[in-house]
């Protein structure tokens, strides 16, 4: 999975503004994602990748990189 990749659906899915989408961005501090937001950005890219994101993990994600991570590990 590529980094953009997930940006391309953070923009399109949250809203976010593609140049604040750098793989170190910290998902609640720099980018505004509430848990809400988490929840539907991982439906949108378990839909279009056909992986599934365990629900432990997605609360251990912080930035952009370790959503790109996860999508390598969960690869269906």
């Amino acid at each position: 999975m590529s980094f953009e990749q997930v940006k391309e659906v953070m923009v399109e899915t949250l809203n976010c503004e593609e140049e604040d989408i750098k793989p170190e961005a910290l998902l609640e501090d720099d980018l505004g994602i509430d848990s809400l937001d988490a929840v539907e950005l991982a439906l949108a890219l378990e839909e279009l990748f056909g992986v599934k994101i365990p629900d432990e993990e997605l609360s251990e994600m912080k930035t952009v990189k370790d959503i790109v991570d996860c999508m390598d590990r969960n690869r269906a």
